[in-house]
């Protein structure tokens, strides 16, 4: 990523020749990197050409040694509806059997890497969620480590409603949250979970006034830019891995976290600084 600190750049997509729309915005301040999602009149509904822009936009940020926290967020009253189905809509009547192997092929191209991307990588991720979050549109948010919803925001898991199953890792990560009987409900049974239910069925970190969403998400960004990102990093790395391993393969994985993180100078001059009664200053290295 290029950004200098403080500043913003369009990520586009067009294949028409027509002009291109800025689908994704992506602004750098400091060691965080905003992602926004900037299809306010389609709810930023999530079509080819948004996928394309998102994927590439997280990818990025995942790979810049100077971004050290990441936020995902939307433009107006929606942070993401999932998928464009109008879009969808035309691909079924366009190619039959075409349109739905589209609806394979974009969850391997596409879904599949975003949600990857934005659970794995090496760095803290900051969801603020500005309204509802449906289908893929959710799931993301739930690959985050801290999800900040305004008041007026909510979570669908609409994939049922509209005959499909789970994808973009709502599957995975529903059941670790909310535990499995409550992720059967929510995808069987699919209605919106308003903001204070979502807090205390554990979908969200915390609720805050609308008009506060904006400062409260710049507040907790810039305290994990400012901290030990490999530490941060590996935490995310091992959580992942021990929900998926045994005791015994957790016990080692920590052992090769724990030796990646003692020797970064993040490490080394946190200890200086304990030692002698000091605030540690982290660079995330």
């Amino acid at each position: 990523m290029t950004s200098a600190p403080g500043s913003s750049r369009s990520v586009r997509s067009g294949t028409d020749g027509a002009p291109e729309a800025a689908l994704v915005v992506v602004a750098a301040d400091g060691g965080t990197t905003t992602v926004r999602l900037n299809r306010p009149e389609a709810m930023n509904a999530l079509d080819v050409a948004t996928k394309v822009a998102l994927r590439d936009a997280l990818t990025t940020a995942a790979a810049d040694e100077r971004t050290r926290c990441v936020v995902l967020t939307g433009t107006g009253r929606a942070f993401c509806v999932g998928q464009d189905l109008r879009e969808h809509a035309r691909l079924l009547a366009d190619g039959g059997r075409e349109g739905a192997e589209a609806l394979r092929t974009t969850v391997t191209e596409h879904y599949n890497v975003i949600a990857s991307t934005l659970a794995t990588m090496p760095k803290p991720v900051v969801a603020a969620v500005n309204g509802v979050a449906a289908g893929a549109g959710a799931a993301f948010t739930f690959a985050a480590d801290v999800r900040i919803l305004a008041e007026s925001a909510g979570f669908a898991m609409a994939f049922t409603g509209i005959g499909l199953s789970a994808d973009s890792g709502s599957s995975w990560w529903l059941p670790r949250l909310v535990g499995a009987a409550k992720a059967k409900e929510l995808l069987l049974m699919p209605r919106t979970v308003g903001a204070h239910e979502a807090l205390d069925l554990g979908l969200a970190t915390e609720v805050v006034p609308d008009a506060d969403l904006a400062a409260r998400t710049r507040e907790v960004a810039a305290r994990l830019a400012a901290g030990p990102t490999v530490a941060y990093g590996a935490v995310r790395e091992a959580l992942v891995y021990s929900l998926a391993h045994p005791l015994a393969e957790s016990l080692s994985h920590e052992g090769e976290l724990m030796a990646l993180t003692g020797g970064t100078a993040d490490h080394q001059d946190a200890v200086r600084a304990f030692l002698a009664k000091e605030k540690p200053t982290f660079e995330g290295r």
